[in-house]
């Protein structure tokens, strides 16, 4: 069989961004068990209530759901279950200091294959205020109506 090459988008968490101030972006692997894989291979995952955690040195993935595997026998696995984070010692070393600092948490965006293997998005966030989603919206519209006048104008219409 061959190599999968490339990345295949399993699950993304579009909220975060509406919801968090994104300051850095790290690349997980995940240790998962058989079961899990298949589950993730079939494109099902939800990354919604999911956070990272670091303890006693090491990264851990709380609340994201990895649905049972429909042909699974009694060796399904659980599927909110804790789970393991691959990083190297300098980014956990680096994230754990500014999740100390006041403010900061750990949000999972997106989970993928990357050349076959799953991994996990993490972001460094800073949580937003409401008058700061308001704000970010207020400009999306405002420059979705000034694209959409330019639009117009080069197609000739003034309606």
């Amino acid at each position: 069989m061959p190599k999968e090459q490339g990345r295949k988008l399993i699950a993304q968490n579009r909220k975060a961004r509406y919801d968090y101030h994104i300051e850095d972006v790290f690349e997980a692997g995940l240790v998962l068990v058989g079961t899990e894989v298949k589950s993730l291979r079939a494109g099902r995952a939800t990354l919604g209530d999911g956070f990272a955690e670091i303890h006693e040195g090491e990264a851990f993935l709380h609340g994201v759901h990895i649905p049972e595997y429909t042909q699974g026998t009694w060796t399904n696995h659980e599927p909110r279950r804790v789970r393991k984070l691959l990083l190297n010692r300098h980014e956990i070393d680096k994230i754990d200091a500014k999740v100390k600092e006041r403010g900061f948490t750990l949000v999972p965006v997106s989970m993928y294959f990357k050349d076959g293997r799953a991994k996990v998005e993490i972001a460094l966030a800073r949580g937003k205020k409401s008058w700061d989603k308001r704000h970010a919206l207020a400009e999306r519209e405002a420059s979705r109506e000034a694209e959409q006048a330019i639009s117009r104008r080069l197609k000739g219409r003034t309606d």
